[in-house]
């Protein structure tokens, strides 16, 4: 069976630099640059609880996470130099660590896209807990806001 998120689509939250998106054991970040880019014009320094990227000297974001990170495990990548992808793994794998935004005070998600990344979060859990079972095409009614039903 492919991979929940290539079944099930991916709820972003869109930024004035790019978008960022999560699963329960992921945070992604998406920056799109002028073509052209080299990883050495990147400087992406990654912390437990914090975050900086800045291309080409110029500051991108900077502050404190929304949750913890295992900085060791997350990496940030250039793809076909026009896309910068940040991968952050959680701390806390989860249903109920739904960020809210990505920086603590910065880059929101609004109420619409929240529900849909913690619906989306719920039908995780549910896959993960019944894998013979495919949840990608499902809608969730109810008790989905963090992580949906108690564990059985």
């Amino acid at each position: 069976m492919a991979h929940f998120d290539e079944k099930a689509g991916v709820v972003t939250a869109d930024t004035p630099w790019g978008r960022w998106s999560q699963t329960i054991e992921e945070v992604f970040i998406e920056i799109p640059v002028e073509k052209g880019l080299r990883s050495r014009d990147i400087n992406c320094d990654i912390k437990p609880n914090m975050i900086s990227m800045s291309i080409r000297g110029r500051e991108i974001f900077k502050g404190h996470l929304y949750g913890t990170v295992l900085a060791e495990e997350s990496v940030w990548t250039l793809e076909d130099q026009q896309l910068v992808r940040v991968s952050l793994v959680k701390s806390s794998r989860d249903p109920k660590n739904c960020w809210k935004s990505l920086l603590k005070g910065q880059f929101e998600m609004n109420a619409w896209t929240l529900m849909q990344t913690e619906k989306k979060m719920a039908l995780e859990k549910f896959q993960r807990q019944h894998p013979g079972f495919d949840f990608s095409g499902a809608d969730i009614t109810g008790n989905y806001v963090d992580g949906g039903a108690p564990d059985v």
